[in-house]
């Protein structure tokens, strides 16, 4: 028996999509990569959530047998809704992800995490032998760091001492993550809070001298991952 949810049947992407012609030619490119019985790690973002439209196209017009792992509840109903079966690591290695990011460095090292979603990003990125970061060009940058802070999911008990060891790290500034919907915190679907931080400098070891703080469950610092890289090219 079917739900028959308005709830589904009327979700759709809470923002403005921008470069929306850009971003749909890098989700065609995603799409044409698909073969029958892949298994893919979705991500977040609004590329993402473009292909998935495309990926159900083909679903529908091939009889297309896939499934998709995803990184959040948001992109979990999305699939839902647009007929793309679902999985999980506990069924199933990726045999490929795409995901977003907010910044792309020359050396394919990433910030990822305005969405909240790092953790599980990162564990999928982490499980997949291949991985496709969809981004258009106002995302890359000479440096780490020079557009965006880096967010660290933190347990919230832990978030004073976390916030000590980060400063020890050398971060200049550290803030807690606010909710725009809510009052108070963003709590992630982990349960944790967000901090977002300030670095004048990244280095190769970041990532994991701030993994390495008890408190932090994991940072949208991406360094030295297998990952190709698509840009979306802005339309003039």
């Amino acid at each position: 028996m079917d739900w028959n949810s308005d709830i589904i049947k009327n979700l759709s992407w809470a923002g403005t999509i921008s470069n929306r012609a850009g971003k749909q030619r890098v989700a065609d490119q995603i799409v044409s990569k698909i073969k029958e019985g892949d298994v893919i790690g979705v991500g977040s973002g609004s590329t993402v959530y473009l292909t998935l439209f495309a990926i159900a196209e083909r679903i529908k017009a091939e009889g297309l047998n896939i499934l998709a792992i995803p990184t959040s509840i948001e992109i979990s109903m999305a699939c839902s809704k647009l007929g793309i079966p679902l999985t999980s690591l506990y069924e199933h290695k990726p045999n490929w992800c795409f995901d977003g990011a907010d910044e792309v460095d020359p050396d394919k090292s990433l910030i990822k995490g305005r969405g909240g979603a790092l953790f599980k990003e990162k564990l999928l990125i982490s499980s997949s032998p291949l991985n496709y970061i969809i981004v258009d060009d106002s995302k890359l940058v000479d440096k780490l760091g020079s557009k965006f802070p880096v967010p660290v999911e933190v347990f919230p008990q832990a978030v004073l001492h976390v916030e000590e060891a980060l400063k020890a790290l050398g971060a200049k500034d550290i803030v807690l993550r606010l909710a725009g919907g809510k009052d108070g915190p963003v709590i992630t679907e982990n349960n944790n809070l967000l901090l977002d931080v300030h670095f004048d400098s990244i280095d190769k070891d970041m990532e994991h001298k701030i993994k390495a703080i008890t408190g932090v469950i994991e940072s949208g610092l991406f360094i030295n991952y297998s990952i190709e890289v698509l840009v979306a090219a802005n339309d003039a």
